[in-house]
């Protein structure tokens, strides 16, 4: 399909709090690199991948102050690019337990007075003088964490009131910890890895997600899990031969048609997907505007994970 001016208001838009964002964002992470890649991405190209995302439409970007390498940090690179902030730009940013080192190794959960110190350095970083939304990453790099999240959401709740947080939302979490967030305080998002063949266990989560309005922000939706591997940079074969005849059929990428089967999955289902490449930037944004049949949802959804049933 062609990409020439679609901009991300293809997909539709959510409303969080006081901002009607479009349902396509962009994931600053793939801007500075990671530990295993020899060369960081050149900086003024991330610069520029940044310009244009907003340019098109893109005015939710998720981020972090872990999201950083030796050369580079995204957080850095947001507010280098995009100040002074457009009005309508919601900037998303989490705290929870953090990398150590240059081994890429995670420290273990912080403690719920520690996530101040972790917002205020989001919103250093950021120039910000509060920040839009704040999720709570639980559990340990890709792995979903488990028990009680109470305490850690209580505390970024008290940050709401103080005014250093608008919004606070949960990541890799699954339905107990939601259910236990929504009964101390409202959840603006849920932000978990999930894709068409990733992590369809929480096919149900992203219901639970619907049925109260929380938006749900799924990140990888593009590449496989794979065990080990930086999450998008894997090739995907599962469901590989049906994906690529409904590309062929819209004149799209296989990328696109995961892309548009996320969105297609419920009006509260964001997209965040990243890239340093400014022609991967526009592809994905242009998948905002594919429409697939309800017939094409449900072979997809089947074919991604044959033991879950699409979701409604």
């Amino acid at each position: 399909m062609t990409t020439n001016n679609l901009t991300a208001g293809a997909a539709g838009t959510w409303q969080l709090g006081d901002k009607r964002i479009n349902r396509i964002g962009f994931g600053a992470m793939r801007l500075i690199g990671n530990l295993s890649t020899p060369v960081a991405p050149d900086r003024e190209n991330a610069i520029t991948v940044l310009r244009r995302a907003v340019e098109l439409g893109v005015n939710h970007i998720d981020t972090a102050a872990i999201y950083f390498t030796p050369t580079r940090s995204a957080n850095e690179l947001i507010a280098t690019a995009l100040q002074p902030y457009a009005d309508d730009l919601v900037i998303a940013t989490k705290v929870g337990p953090t990398p150590r080192g240059r081994d890429g190794a995670w420290e273990s959960e912080p403690r719920p007075e520690r996530l101040r110190d972790q917002v205020e350095e989001n919103i250093r970083q950021l120039g910000l003088d509060h920040l839009d939304v704040v999720n709570l990453r639980w559990g340990v790099g890709l792995e979903r964490g488990t028990g009680s999240i109470a305490d850690h959401f209580g505390a970024l709740l008290d940050l709401r009131e103080a005014g250093l947080v608008e919004h606070v939302g949960l990541s890799n979490i699954g339905p107990e910890q939601l259910t236990e967030a929504l009964a101390i305080g409202p959840v603006a998002c849920v932000q978990n890895q999930y894709g068409l063949t990733t992590r369809r266990e929480d096919d149900a989560l992203l219901r639970l997600c619907g049925e109260h309005g929380v938006a749900f922000v799924p990140f990888n939706s593009i590449g496989a899990a794979v065990p080990g591997a930086v999450p998008g940079t894997s090739p995907d074969e599962t469901g590989r031969d049906i994906v690529e005849a409904i590309a062929e059929a819209h004149a799209a990428t296989p990328s696109q048609v995961r892309l548009a089967w996320t969105l297609h999955q419920g009006p509260h289902v964001l997209t965040i997907p990243g890239t340093a490449d400014p022609d991967h930037l526009e592809e994905n944004i242009a998948a905002g505007a594919l429409r697939l049949t309800d017939e094409e949802v449900a072979r997809l959804s089947l074919a991604g994970d044959p033991s879950h049933s699409p979701a409604a």
